[in-house]
């Protein structure tokens, strides 16, 4: 008796392209330097030649043997000061996209679905938000609660909240004219498990893109607190607190350009991330 075997699937031109998305030199170069941060989050304590705290050379010392991107205006080295700044800009950074997307999609979700005075209320609110410039908001909030990183991750998701309101409503406005919504609602689904099982799930890649990309952004936005004194406070090694160090001390670009090109690293690397993701889920717009 011969036993038949069915034929091996074939691989769609859709599956190529979409694997070939993540294979792109963008995403590879994504890859290394992410995973080159993560692997300093984790073990810095061994990869950091020096107390990022405590001095351990000259002031102001250029880069050398000892001390590879050179010391700052407190003889602390720049290079293990920079190592450890990643502990303390991309958990806040993270945390607060975080946030922002929870905050933002539940409610974008709630005005999206349910309509009349709910939605004119949030989307009234998210535009009231947008209507300030970003970081003269983050600002305002972060210094009626005072200098900290703590209070810079509250200022920045009421910031950036109304993006993912915005982008959540109009993704569940469109998702729930399909014909598998109308058949939920049809055989009895509930308000909430129809919102929560068969619209909001199908609303997740592009949030997931947006956010990816905004992570970037908000490093560079907490940089931006930190530089202005209303987010990490001295002797912290982060990022933005370094570049003001550096910009006290002109004539030592060293001292800012080690966290400016981490910074920088961080950025490309996302948005190069962000690009490759878009370009994965959305083979169609590719095409």
């Amino acid at each position: 008796m011969t036993v038949l075997q069915a034929p091996a699937p074939v691989p769609t031109r859709t599956s190529q392209m979409r694997a070939s998305a993540w294979l792109r030199p963008q995403m590879l170069f994504a890859y290394v330097i992410l995973g080159l941060w993560v692997v300093v989050l984790v073990g810095v304590q061994w990869i950091a030649p020096f107390d990022p705290l405590a001095a351990s050379g000259t002031r102001l010392s250029p880069p050398n043997g000892e001390h590879l991107l050179g010391t700052d205006s407190l003889g602390r080295d720049v290079f293990s000061r920079t190592l450890y700044g990643a502990r303390e800009s991309l958990p806040i950074a993270v945390a607060a996209i975080i946030g922002a997307v929870a905050i933002g999609c539940a409610l974008g979700a709630i005005a999206g679905f349910f309509g009349g005075w709910v939605d004119a209320t949030i989307m009234r609110l998210a535009d009231i938000t947008m209507a300030f410039p970003a970081i003269l908001l983050a600002m305002a909030v972060a210094a009626a609660l005072g200098p900290g990183l703590q209070n810079a991750l509250v200022a920045i998701v009421a910031v950036w909240w109304p993006i993912y309101a915005r982008l959540t409503r109009g993704q569940v406005l469109s998702i729930k004219q399909r014909e598998h919504v109308e058949a939920a609602t049809a055989i009895g689904s509930g308000r909430w498990r129809t919102l929560g099982r068969h619209i909001l799930p199908h609303s997740a890649t592009p949030i997931m893109v947006n956010a990816t990309m905004d992570l970037g952004q908000i490093i560079l936005l907490v940089a931006s607190l930190s530089f202005l004194g209303l987010g990490a406070l001295p002797p912290s090694p982060e990022w933005g607190a370094m570049i003001t160090d550096g910009a006290k001390n002109f004539y030592q670009p060293w001292i800012a350009a080690a966290p400016g090109l981490a910074m920088v690293s961080v950025t490309l690397a996302m948005n190069f991330l962000g690009d490759g993701l878009r370009d994965a889920f959305d083979v169609k717009g590719r095409r």
